[in-house]
């Protein structure tokens, strides 16, 4: 029995912020029969603007279809403003987190 090792990426999703989801699928392959022996997925998320120089053609295509000059500024335009350094402790709550409150709730019944 002749094992070989194969990685492929085989999804690749656009989500609505401009954002890609990528998963790469890893599999071992029986070369006499075919028959997969086992399996795994890893997943990531490249945000607009990203480096994707180590991804493969296709992500790197749809990278540069999907990321026009407006869906970078729209991504970062969405992106939280950053506050400076502050210093607390990691004892302390971030205030943030302190005050949050859930805008609604819901409930499912079994």
């Amino acid at each position: 029995m002749a094992l070989e090792e194969i990685t492929l990426t085989d999804k690749i999703e656009v989500i609505a912020n401009g954002s890609l989801q990528i998963r790469h699928r890893h599999a071992i392959i029986d070369t006499e029969t075919g028959e997969e022996k086992a399996a795994s997925f890893h997943r990531h998320v490249l945000a607009p603007a990203d480096d994707v120089s180590g991804e493969c053609e296709r992500v790197k295509a749809i990278a540069a279809a999907v990321w026009t000059d407006e869906c970078i500024a729209a991504y970062q335009a969405s992106l939280p403003a950053t506050e400076p350094e502050s210093d607390a402790t990691a004892d302390e709550p971030a205030s943030e987190l302190s005050s949050f409150q859930p805008t609604s709730t819901t409930a499912t019944k079994a």
